[in-house]
């Protein structure tokens, strides 16, 4: 009996953490105290549903008693007595009426926004929304992004830090400020994906389990803003690229390039949702860059194999990201389009042109692509010259033992 509670505070924690917190937030005005009465919550669960049942509505019965929690540790603090007659007299005025199935409000779209803000730093706003809304722990961002533990911690506690100095509202932004603050939301989650679909270091070449939790997130966002185009192109493009996770390792979690995948082992019912998500995201006005990119995504998807890609399709949407959020890896990108549509020799010369930009130094895949149409070219020493700077910058392990393989190819010493 204790074991099945167990488990169902569990997929209570993960399903209504979220939600939970948000509430009390929103409540009480205080993310530390939110959390704490949130945990202290669980705790009480534990103790009282093996032995009392498991109550029809968890989560009411979770925030009932953190809530009760919450109140408690506010009368015993003095410097929290002034705040709690002012909070009492503002919920009793302006409390939003309880959804008609007993559940909890579903506020998790201003803590995005509080945990998005622009006011604070981008490394804190990432490590923030994992631990507020995916409910990961401090040591499990750390994790996240290689960083100890006590360093992560300090980070989310400075971030906390200048919410509550900075008065940072926990609130959704109105119609006129949705579209400066929404994209930042959005990039926070396509970070958070793109740590768990390329690692940044370790030994394993994908992080399966940042890549789902920023699904999951966007996921919530999409029903939160269901009109919100940009929103539907960034689920579909996390979809879309997530589909392929099974085929790019090998046996032995070594890298599988796109060229060599086995695509019967990609996630069809994914590439499905995705391809759908795109007509959503490309319809009803101007393209938006993750509209854009899953387009992209989806023609590689829909392709039998590499050279059956719609490569002209590719380098025009290409085209079009470069307008709207021109970069130098959105031009690397296009480059190496440009060679499978037009050949080695014109996406060399693409990315020869690209060689002074200093955002590109240390960033591996750039030297691996040049080393890839020099081979292609027939260019052996200067694709091992290549090869040997993307190999000194590579961050995982099955990176670094694909590129010492092309290395061997090219020099010969197999």
């Amino acid at each position: 009996m204790a074991g099945r509670a167990e488990a169902s505070v569990e997929a209570v924690f993960r399903e209504e953490r979220g939600l939970l917190l948000a509430a009390l937030v929103r409540r009480f005005g205080d993310l530390d105290l939110a959390e704490e009465v949130t945990s202290e919550a669980i705790e009480a669960a534990l103790v009282h549903w093996p032995a009392e049942g498991v109550p029809p509505k968890p989560g009411a019965w979770l925030m009932t008693t953190a809530r009760r929690k919450a109140v408690d540790r506010l009368r015993r603090d003095q410097a929290y007595a002034a705040r709690l007659a002012v909070l009492q007299v503002e919920a009793e005025r302006a409390a939003p009426a309880p959804p008609s199935d007993g559940g909890l409000p579903d506020e998790r779209l201003q803590l995005f926004f509080t945990c998005a803000h622009p006011a604070l730093p981008a490394e804190d706003r990432a490590a923030l929304t994992l631990r507020c809304l995916a409910g990961l722990t401090t040591p499990e961002v750390a994790r996240a992004f290689l960083v100890p533990s006590a360093t992560m911690g300090k980070r989310i506690v400075r971030a906390k830090n200048r919410i509550r100095t900075l008065r940072i509202p926990f609130r959704v932004p109105d119609a006129r400020e949705l579209p400066g603050r929404l994209p930042g939301v959005l990039q926070v989650i396509y970070s958070i994906f793109t740590e768990g679909y390329a690692a940044s270091a370790g030994p394993d070449l994908q992080r399966l389990d940042l890549a789902e939790e920023a699904i999951r997130l966007a996921r919530i966002l999409r029903r939160l803003l269901p009109e919100e185009r940009e929103v539907a192109g960034l689920l579909a493009l996390l979809l879309l690229i997530h589909a392929r996770r099974d085929a790019r390792t090998g046996p032995d979690g070594d890298l599988v390039l796109l060229d060599d995948q086995d695509r019967s082992r990609w996630d069809r019912a994914m590439i499905e949702e995705g391809t759908a998500l795109v007509a959503t995201a490309l319809t009803g006005g101007p393209p938006g860059r993750y509209g854009v990119q899953a387009a992209i995504a989806a023609l590689h998807d829909e392709a039998a194999d590499v050279a059956g890609t719609d490569w002209p399709q590719i380098v025009a949407l290409y085209d079009v990201l470069r307008g709207l959020a021109p970069s130098p890896v959105v031009e690397l990108n296009r480059a190496v389009a440009v060679a499978m549509r037009d050949g080695p020799e014109a996406g060399l010369e693409l990315l020869e042109g690209l060689a002074a930009d200093p955002r590109l130094r240390g960033y591996s895949p750039y030297p691996a692509a040049r080393g890839d149409l020099l081979s292609r070219l027939g260019r052996a020493e200067e694709a091992a010259v290549a090869y040997r700077e993307a190999l000194a910058s590579a961050g995982t392990e099955p990176e670094r033992v694909h590129l010492r393989g092309r290395l061997a190819e090219v020099t010969g010493q197999q």
